[in-house]
C-alpha cells in the first residue's frame, strides 16, 4: 500500500465523501495547479454517463483550472476506468492517479 502525502490523502477523503454522499459507484477528487480541489461522483443518466473522475475534471476545467496536479478515485473496481485515466491525461500528462477502495485504503498510485 503506497504512502500518500497529506494533500493526496485529502483527495482520497474528498472522493470517499462524494461517493458516500450520493451512493454512487465511484467518488473522485482532483487538485488543480492552484491547489483548489474538486470532488464529484459517478453520473449515470439515460442521456449521458460520466465517471467520477471525468465529472471532477469537468468541474475543475469549468471553474477555470489551467491544469491538474493529482487525482484520486474511490472505487470497488480493481482498475481505474480508461475513460478516467484519459480525462486526467488530457489535462496533465504526469499527474498521479490514486486508486483507493471504499474504505479509503490506497490500492495503487498510477504514474505515467
Amino acid at each position: 500500500m503506497p504512502d500518500l502525502d497529506a494533500e493526496d490523502q485529502k483527495l482520497v477523503t474528498l472522493a470517499r465523501s462524494a461517493r458516500a454522499r450520493t451512493g454512487a459507484a465511484e467518488g473522485a477528487a482532483v487538485r488543480d495547479t492552484d491547489g483548489r480541489t474538486y470532488a464529484a461522483a459517478t453520473v449515470d443518466q439515460p442521456s449521458f454517463r460520466l465517471t467520477a473522475v471525468q465529472a471532477a475534471v469537468a468541474a475543475a476545467l469549468s471553474s477555470g483550472a489551467e491544469g491538474i496536479e493529482a487525482a484520486a478515485v474511490v472505487t470497488a473496481d480493481a482498475l481505474v476506468a480508461e475513460a478516467s485515466v484519459q480525462a486526467v491525461r488530457d489535462v496533465a500528462k504526469t499527474a498521479p492517479i490514486v486508486r483507493a477502495d471504499p474504505s479509503g485504503a490506497v490500492a495503487e498510485v498510477q504514474r505515467p
